[in-house]
Formats: C-alpha cells, structure tokens, sequence
C-alpha cells in the first residue's frame, strides 16, 4: 500500500492535503468461483458508478449485472462507514456475456449547473439508464429504477467492448466493438445509428470529451490513437507517440487532455492535447521493477472527477493512482504475479475508486481527498469551453498560458513503487 511519510515528496502547491493510507474498504465476490480449467465466464469486464453517485453497476460474469445502491452498507463513506440497512438491490439478465457498461444521461460537472440541478433535470426529463454491451454484438438498454429492458440495439457484429454516453445530458451513446467499427446511436430513433470505420482491428476503449466535440478511440496490435468529430462523423487525426499498443483511453474532466495506456514490452501512460496533437508528457512504470523479460501489460486508464488523479491498472498490481506532475503513485496496492486487474472507475464525488478483476472480484479503495487549488478551478472552469488555439491566441504572459494548457509539467515521469522509492 502507500509508503510511509519519510518516504514522501513534497507536493506542489496545486494540490493539498495531508498524507493518508488508502486501504482496501470493501469487496463484492461473486457467487460462482473461477473455472479450475481457466475457461472464461466470470471476469469482472466492467464496473460503473451512475453520473450522480447513487448506483453501482458491476458486471458479475455469465451474463449477469448486479445494480446496487451507493454507498454499500458497511463501506467507509467520507470517513463514516455505513451501517445503514441493505439497499435495494436489482439483477439484469443479458443472456450473453457482458463487456462494457455506461449510464446516461450523463451530464457535464462543468455544464453551469450545479450536482442537484442536475440530477433533478435527468430525473424529470429521462429516466436513469444503464446500456450493457454484450458478446453478440448487441446492446441492451435498461431502465435502472425498473429493470425494465427499453432497447436492444443490434448492428454491431461482434463483441460490444466499450460503451460511453454523451455527457451532454442527451440520449447519444457511442460504442466500439471487436468488428472494428464504432456506432453512434441516437436512442429516441433507436433504429439510428452512425458508424465511423477505419481501425484495423479489435475496438478496445472509446471516450467521448465533455464539449462533445470529439470520440477518441483505441484498437488492438495499433500505436495510434484514433480521433473523430461527434458532429460531423468524421475522422479527424491520428495521434503517435512511441511503437506502442494502445489500450484504454480517457478526456480529463475539462476536455483539455486525453490520457491513453499503452504496452508492448512494459507499460506507460501519456497525456495529449486533443486539440493540436501534441504528446505533452509521459509516465512509464517503475524501471527498477522491469524483469528480465519485460513483460507487464497495462488494462485501463481513469481520470478522476477533480481531473488531479489518473488511475490505472497493470498486470503487476491491481491498482494505481497518480497525482499528475509527481514522481510517486498516490495509492498502489501490493505487488501481484499474476494478471487480475480489468478495469477500474472513481466515484464521481471522489474519495473512492472501484476495481474489477480476472477472478470476478470487485473491490473498493479509499483515495485521500484532495483540495485542488484555485489555479486550478480556473483552469479546468475555462478550458471546459475554450480550445487551445483559443488559449494561445490570448494575450497573456507565457508561463499562464502553460498552465492553461498544461505544458507547465515534465515531459516524462519514471514512477517509482514504494519499494524502489524508499531505497534511493
């Protein structure tokens, strides 16, 4: 877990708290145990918390998806456990096996409204929903309060791997499969959808950006990042760092960056400016951990709601989060041998990020809270709405418009694990 206090760094002024553990805080185990010949059917591909908190979504294997009230009973809270009575609980029968999850209407943070008003609005305008993409290439759409099944897309065909909602507040949703292609469907005319060709293989991980400009999207066995116009359809560019296979991909909170994970020999995650392509800076895993063969794929890349921490999954160990600009992980958990980790999620209102695993398992950990800076409320309130080249066209002193644009930071990070750092 975290390292002791001595061996800490100091930390920049744009973030401030006080050094804290971040325990395992909780666990969902699923009824049915892995297959002792190691046949698939009960990974954890997905979990999700709804755009307001108040749901969990976990992918429990064979087909099924468990919707559960938040917080859990039991679960340290902001600093309270809950030990109120068992929520309400909802199974979702797929019938096939389940790869991505996504809520919707999933409306901006950075929208002008403020969490309430917005919960109000989906609540009165359209009902919570939660699609499932599943193996067979078709996609299901479930009222969450009902269970009630209101759509079954079908077009794809292959596994539906990813899923995101616009976070708009409207009934756009965008998915990629393992057919190469992503679909953009309009679910008032759920017999519509767009779809955007040009990967060269599997469809690993979409992300659409909070203005709804932009689809940002990865493929298997590619190093290329793909970048669409949700307005138009169309292809925008492609972004190349390294010969590197891309994994997962994820838009900051203000649109202003796009961290995607990518593996070949060893991991590194990279930060982008969506706007002009250009690669701002890298992190890559712990080269003091390498093994002689340098084999430690990464799963998935999260940012956090505050847009401060990354989180991350690698085949070493289940979980990773990182303060950007720091040479150390915020959180880590101990040191696996074997791949477990699948995917991971912040709750939206922080202090806690989710994990799902190989063997079925989801587990909660505790992040320490963080109190974002005012540089940074400003920069993330303005970047939401104004576009880099909109930045770099305003005058103001160089070293503003770095931090405006986030070319203030390193342009590569080695992250130490507590191990490694301790020793130097």
């Amino acid at each position: 877990m975290d390292s002791d206090n001595s061996c800490s760094s100091n930390r920049p002024a744009d973030i401030q708290r006080k050094e804290e553990s971040a325990p395992l805080i909780g666990e969902l185990r699923p009824i049915h145990p892995p297959s002792v010949d190691g046949r698939a059917g009960c990974e954890t591909w997905s979990v999700e918390f709804s755009p307001d908190g108040s749901y969990f979504a976990w992918s429990k294997g064979y087909g099924i998806v468990q919707l559960l009230r938040w917080p859990l009973q039991g679960i340290e809270w902001h600093g309270t456990p809950q030990f109120t009575a068992a929520a309400k609980e909802r199974t979702l029968d797929c019938g096939q096996t389940v790869w991505g999850l996504a809520f919707g209407p999933r409306a901006s943070r950075y929208a002008g409204r403020s969490d309430d008003q917005l919960r109000r609005t989906s609540e009165t305008a359209q009902p919570l929903l939660l699609a499932t993409g599943l193996s067979n290439g078709e996609i299901k759409v479930w009222e969450v309060e009902t269970g009630r099944l209101c759509f079954n897309l079908r077009g794809h065909q292959s596994i539906v791997r990813d899923l995101v909602f616009a976070p708009n507040g409207s009934l756009t949703l965008v998915s990629g499969s393992r057919d190469t292609t992503l679909r953009i469907w309009n679910l008032k005319k759920s017999d519509n959808s767009q779809v955007l060709k040009g990967h060269t293989d599997w469809v690993y991980s979409v992300s659409v950006s909070p203005d709804c400009s932009m689809i940002a999207s990865v493929c298997r066995r590619n190093p290329k990042v793909f970048l669409w116009s949700l307005r138009s359809y169309t292809f925008i560019r492609h972004l190349q760092n390294a010969n590197t296979w891309q994994v997962s991909c994820d838009f900051s909170p203000d649109g202003a960056l796009l961290a995607t994970a990518a593996y070949l020999a060893n991991w590194e995650t990279s930060l982008w400016d969506p706007y002009t392509g250009e690669h701002l800076f890298r992190l890559q895993e712990c080269f003091s951990c390498n093994f002689p063969i340098m084999d430690n794929p990464i799963r998935a890349v999260r940012f956090s709601s505050d847009g401060l921490h990354l989180a991350f999954i690698t085949m070493d160990r289940e979980i990773r989060v990182w303060e950007i600009g720091q040479d150390e992980p915020l959180i880590e958990s101990e040191r696996r041998h074997f791949s477990c980790g699948l995917c991971c999620t912040f709750h939206p209102q922080g202090g806690v990020i989710a994990t799902g695993t190989r063997d079925g398992h989801v587990k909660f950990w505790n992040v320490p809270q963080a109190v974002p800076s005012l540089v940074h409320f400003c920069r993330m309130a303005l970047r939401f709405s104004v576009s880099t080249h909109q930045v770099m066209a305003l005058p103001i002193p160089g070293k503003i418009r770095d931090i405006l644009t986030y070319r203030n930071y390193e342009e590569h990070y080695d992250l130490l694990c507590s191990y490694h750092r301790c020793r130097q």
